[in-house]
C-alpha cells in the first residue's frame, strides 16, 4: 500500500518534524542516541525494533512530552523549545500504550478532550467541537459506543476512543504507540486504513511505532528500525526490512517475499541459531 498513491495532483510535502542528532538519557541511562530523521506532510513513517529499543521514547521526545533531549528537533521550520505546551497539542497529538483514567468518563467526553488545545480558558465546547468529535468517532467506529463509560469497555475499544481523541485534535502531526495493540484483526486493518487516508488526504505526518513487520511494511511509507537507542535502518520497506538488518535487530532469520495474492512485502521468520 505504501506509495500506491503518490502521484497525480497530490500537494507538495511540507517537512513537517526534523530531528537531527537527537539524545536523551533518564536517570544517566542513554535512551536515544545519535537519532536523526524527518517526518513530511501526507506521510505514514513507521517505527520498528525490538523492546526497549527506544520507540516510545523517541515519540515522547518528538511530541515535547519529555523535555531534555539532545540535540536538534524542529517541527514545522521552528525549533521544538519555541512552542508553548498549547501550541505543541494543537499541532501534535500523541496516543500512548496505554492511557490510565481517574475517574469515569463517557466516550464522547474523553474524544471531546481533544478539542481542549483549541479553546480558550474555561471555554466550553461549541456546536463545531461537538462536530469533529462526531466526525472523530465516526472515523474509528466507535459511534455507539458514545455514551458508554469508558472503563466499561474492552481493551481494543479503549485503543480506539484515544486514537478518536488524537483526531479530534486536529493536529498536523499524529504520534501513535502501539495504536493496533488489543486489537483483533479486522480492527487493526481498520485503524491503520483510517490513519492511511488520514494521512494522504489530510496531508498529516504520522510516525507509529508497529510491532507487526508485515503491517508496517504494508501501510508505512518508510520504516525506521531502532536498535538499543539508535537508528539502524531508515528507508523504504524494502531497504530496512532486510535479512541483516533483522537478524541485527531482532536475532531473528528473516526471509522477505512478495505475497502473490496482494504483491505486498512480507516475511518469512524463524529464530537464529542457537
Amino acid at each position: 500500500m505504501a506509495g500506491s498513491s503518490n502521484n497525480g495532483s497530490k500537494p507538495q510535502p511540507s517537512c513537517l518534524i526534523e530531528a537531527s542528532q537527537v539524545g536523551f538519557s533518564l536517570d544517566g541511562v542513554p535512551l536515544l542516541s545519535g537519532v536523526s530523521l524527518r517526518l513530511h506532510s501526507g506521510e505514514v513513517v513507521g517505527l520498528i525494533g525490538p523492546n526497549g529499543a527506544g520507540k516510545s521514547t523517541l515519540l515522547r521526545v518528538l511530541g515535547g512530552i519529555w523535555s531534555g533531549a539532545t540535540g536538534e528537533i524542529v517541527l514545522a521550520g521552528q525549533p521544538l523549545g519555541a512552542y508553548s505546551r498549547r501550541e505543541i497539542a494543537q499541532m501534535i497529538a500523541h496516543v500512548p500504550q496505554s492511557t490510565v483514567l481517574d475517574f469515569a468518563f463517557t466516550v464522547r467526553e474523553i474524544v471531546l478532550m481533544g478539542r481542549s488545545p483549541h479553546l480558550g480558558h474555561f471555554k466550553l465546547e461549541g456546536a463545531e467541537d461537538r462536530r469533529v468529535a462526531d466526525e472523530a468517532m465516526r472515523m474509528m467506529a466507535i459511534s455507539d459506543l458514545a455514551d458508554r463509560f469508558v472503563n466499561t469497555l474492552s481493551g481494543g475499544e479503549r485503543q480506539r476512543v484515544f486514537v478518536a481523541r488524537a483526531l479530534a485534535q486536529q493536529p498536523r502531526v499524529l504520534l501513535l504507540d502501539e495504536p493496533t495493540s488489543n486489537l483483533d484483526v479486522r480492527h487493526q486493518l481498520e485503524v491503520l486504513q483510517v490513519i492511511r487516508r488520514l494521512a494522504e488526504e489530510r496531508q498529516l505526518g504520522v510516525v507509529a511505532a508497529i510491532h507487526n513487520l508485515d503491517l508496517a511494511a504494508y501501510f508505512c511509507d518508510r520504516l525506521i528500525l531502532l536498535h538499543r537507542g539508535r537508528v539502524l535502518a531508515n528507508g523504504d520497506p524494502e531497504e530496512v526490512l532486510t535479512p541483516d538488518h533483522l537478524a541485527a535487530a531482532f536475532d531473528i532469520q528473516a526471509q522477505p517475499f512478495r505475497d502473490p495474492y496482494s504483491d505486498a512485502l512480507r516475511l518469512s521468520l524463524t529464530l537464529g541459531p542457537e
